[in-house]
């Protein structure tokens, strides 16, 4: 049964039907066009997991060839769900494209529709509000995709009814959360300067309300510690160009700096094009590593080693998550999604 009331006067009934021109074509017809039984036409829309992928396929194509397009008011009756996962947009940053596209093709493939929300520029949203607009629809379940920190953080509980997972570097008490894993890439580059004779690395940090700054700040300290090294003075940036230009004339004029963290690769071209206009080379006096793996889009013959993340990866494991907590709502996992060292020409190696 549905615990809450559809939003919509219609009632629908019958089994799912669609429109090919003025025709009807039923699911019937799909399966005498796909050579399959009306049982196993069924099991496709509703319980896609449990037919061999070739079998799908050949379903898939009969639909589309007759024009069959799937009734969710009807399925969600049988069911005693609506079908669809409601997401809401706190914030797109870079990466979010990737994102909606990875959450958007595992919505597809598990047969669900989605609904999204965004959250307008200036609006104080909290995870509250969230969950308040998205539960007036009909969602079976909720992905908020979370950069910054709400007021309402620690203290959300989500609907009972409604699985939700949040997009967000932080754990949550009671939601399950699915994340880059930002601190891992962190220590990952630092340890690759470490690796190659560098005796410490400088970071140049995001906006402080960031928590994907935050995240790799503590993942450098954390790598730096690690090997018995005291972090030095992190340099505070805004995630734009201009501030890792500011960051790197500072830097130009301390002796021990050899190998520099920006938290994005705009501060990390800063950051070069500082160095550079100071008379300094990179990477022959001192070696850089951004955040992201963007300049290369937009800056011919990029030489800027980066962390890379896996955007689309990270929407296909919250939308999974969703659909997997429908079984067990009350269920709490955290899964980190690890990013990759893009290697190119940023990085010296000082080992004799």
């Amino acid at each position: 049964m549905l615990e809450r009331k559809k939003t919509s006067d219609r009632e629908p009934s019958g089994e799912a039907v669609a429109t090919m021109d003025k025709k009807n074509v039923s699911m019937n017809d799909v399966a005498i066009a796909a050579g399959v039984s009306l049982k196993t036409v069924s099991r496709v829309i509703n319980e896609p997991d449990s037919v061999r992928e070739s079998t799908r396929d050949k379903v898939h194509s009969a639909m589309e060839a007759l024009g069959f397009r799937t009734n969710f008011a009807a399925r969600s009756l049988k069911l005693g769900r609506y079908g669809c996962i409601g997401v809401v947009l706190f914030h797109l940053s870079g990466g979010a494209v990737d994102m909606i596209d990875g959450i958007a093709d595992a919505a597809e493939e598990r047969g669900f529709a989605l609904t999204m929300i965004k959250k307008r520029a200036g609006e104080k949203m909290t995870l509250a509000d969230a969950a308040h607009r998205m539960s007036q629809l009909p969602v079976d379940g909720m992905i908020f995709n979370l950069r910054q920190m709400v007021d309402d953080f620690d203290a959300f509980e989500a609907p009972k009814d409604l699985k939700t997972v949040i997009i967000t570097p932080m754990e949550h008490p009671t939601c399950s959360t699915v994340s880059d894993d930002q601190e891992g890439g962190a220590r990952m580059a630092c340890e690759y300067f470490l690796n190659h004779g560098h005796k410490s690395v400088y970071f140049v940090s995001g906006k402080k309300e960031s928590l994907s700054s935050q995240c790799r700040m503590k993942g450098w300290r954390a790598a730096l510690e690690a090997r018995g090294i005291e972090p030095p003075e992190p340099l505070q940036g805004d995630w734009n160009a201009d501030s890792g230009y500011a960051a790197g004339l500072v830097l130009a004029d301390k002796p021990d700096c050899t190998a520099v963290l920006a938290a994005n690769d705009c501060m990390a071209n800063g950051v070069m094009m500082a160095l550079r206009d100071k008379g300094l080379g990179v990477p022959d006096d001192v070696s850089v590593i951004g955040f992201d793996d963007e300049l290369y889009k937009t800056i011919p013959n990029s030489i800027l080693t980066s962390v890379k993340f896996r955007h689309r990866e990270l929407g296909i494991r919250a939308l999974n998550e969703v659909v997997a907590g429908l079984e067990a709502p009350s269920s709490r996992s955290r899964t980190l999604v690890s990013g990759v060292l893009v290697e190119r020409a940023s990085v010296r190696d000082l080992r004799a």
